[in-house]
């Protein structure tokens, strides 16, 4: 038998690479069919806890919670987030981005210039797993990540009496052994799906719950009213533990306030903070609703600080600029796939730049397509192209209007539409050696992405020329397409 390491994994080479082993295994944990929120899985978290011998770990954890709904932006004035050049291609590619996840970035990054060490659990990822575990602002390594997968992995194995988690129960679990093991001073926590069966509230005993903007998202799971889906976020309020929320839709709004009183929870309604008190700088994370993001991140960390009586600091009411370390925080802020701009490194300089965004919903459609068309505007001489993806739960005839509606009237139209499948890999898609790869050793499944086109030409009609929009099998060969063709 092959002796385990520290944290279980076994010191044995395996004949393939260790990390693509680990994540075929973490893959092997994804159900076949979505069962969404459950009480019966989230009751699960409870056992999976005290199988990993975390229940006193967890009770001493000092956390930050966090709600909201993916995707709910609001964008009012021009960006200008990267001086478009000639002669190249614009892309706005569609992958992650939420209001909560922001938050929760500012509110980790605030917490580290303070000097304490921080872990920070978001989801999902944009292109690697380990993106969602974060220990002082940086990913887990590929060596920790291992180590503590294989310690969870055996520990629910060798229980007799449990089933193995589900892949969002037990990337929780494991997030909760790795700020465990690493020490952490203070967790911020992004709830994965919905709140009251979210798998991160397991957590009893935050120090202070918070709620970016809530809207119309997983209506299948969580309710097809705003009612009902705030019901559902509502669900991490503890009894006595402070917490914020930003402006809320009425129906939505009522239900927290509601439950709020129930708990005894003294909830106050955070504004969009006011860039005077940046003292000059700017957000580390680009786009006029972020300051409503920040605005929650402010409160979220300033009331941990106090609760938590590790340093005096005067009234938010009281300050004409934040703290250094708030300001630093804010400034320095970063998160993959957030209204984020990439210029091609691998291709021809100045040729492609990539405007990476993951809206799906109608709101957050039409907030991101703002925000891209006033930021190429600033360009000559330039063509636009969507490189998108959507998983089949979303509905591309509601969306792609939306989309490019608003984009019409800034006066960018695509010149051409690339359709791609969700796929992940653990490696960046700008590497050449990936776009090196023999697609004929692929096996894909394209039926949903001509779905997708279909919906896209309908959209466009017959005022557009053929050969508009176009399938391909893998991310990389698009972007090997774009950089050959451009």
């Amino acid at each position: 038998m092959a002796a385990r390491g520290e944290y279980g994994v076994s010191n044995q080479k395996a004949s393939g690479d260790p990390y693509e082993e680990g994540l075929g295994v973490l893959s092997s944990l994804i159900p076949r069919r979505s069962s969404g929120e459950s009480c019966q899985q989230f009751d699960l978290m409870f056992d999976y806890v005290k199988i990993l011998g975390l229940e006193e770990d967890l009770s001493k954890m000092k956390i930050i919670h966090v709600a909201g709904t993916k995707g709910k932006l609001m964008v009012d004035e021009k960006l200008k987030l990267f001086p478009c050049m000639p002669n190249h291609h614009n892309l706005i590619s569609f992958s992650l981005v939420d209001s909560k996840g922001s938050t929760c970035t500012f509110t980790e990054s605030i917490l580290r210039n303070y000097g304490f060490r921080t872990g920070l659990l978001t989801s999902p990822h944009l292109i690697d797993v380990r993106e969602r575990f974060r220990v002082d602002g940086v990913d887990i390594s590929v060596e920790k990540f291992l180590a503590y997968f294989w310690w969870c992995y055996n520990r629910f194995k060798e229980a007799t009496n449990s089933e193995m988690p589900s892949y969002f129960l037990f990337l929780t679990s494991l997030s909760l052994k790795i700020f465990a093991a690493e020490k952490v001073d203070v967790v911020i926590l992004e709830v994965g799906l919905g709140g009251k069966y979210d798998s991160t509230n397991v957590v009893q005993k935050p120090v202070v719950c918070g709620f970016s903007s809530l809207g119309y998202d997983h209506t299948e799971i969580l309710g097809d009213t705003l009612d009902k889906i705030a019901g559902m976020k509502a669900g991490i309020f503890k009894l006595g533990v402070p917490a914020f929320t930003v402006p809320q839709p009425d129906e939505a709004m009522r239900v927290l306030e509601d439950k709020a009183s129930e708990l005894d929870v003294n909830m106050k309604v955070v504004q969009p903070l006011n860039k005077r008190l940046l003292n000059g700088h700017k957000l580390g994370l680009d786009g006029e609703h972020q300051y409503l993001n920040a605005g929650l991140a402010v409160s979220l960390a300033y009331t941990w600080l106090q609760q938590s009586g590790n340093l005096e600091i005067p009234s938010l009411h009281q300050m004409t600029t934040l703290p250094e370390p708030f300001i630093k925080g804010l400034a320095t802020a970063s998160l993959q796939g957030r209204g984020q701009v990439v210029p091609d490194l691998y291709g021809d300089p100045g040729k492609l730049v990539f405007y990476l965004d993951g809206a799906h919903t109608p709101e957050s459609m039409e907030a991101c397509a703002k925000w891209f068309s006033l930021a190429v505007l600033v360009g000559d001489e330039q063509s636009e192209i969507l490189l998108f993806n959507c998983t089949s739960v979303r509905d591309p005839q509601t969306l792609f209007p939306h989309l490019r509606n608003t984009c019409a009237k800034y006066g960018v139209d695509f010149e051409k539409a690339l359709f791609v499948p969700n796929m992940s890999m653990s490696y960046k898609a700008g590497m050449n050696a990936l776009l090196e790869n023999n697609d004929d050793a692929w096996v894909v499944d394209l039926s949903w992405q001509y779905a997708v086109q279909k919906a896209w030409e309908s959209l466009v009609g017959e005022e557009e020329d053929g050969g508009k929009s176009e399938v391909f099998s893998s991310l990389p060969l698009a972007i090997k397409w774009l950089r050959d063709t451009g």
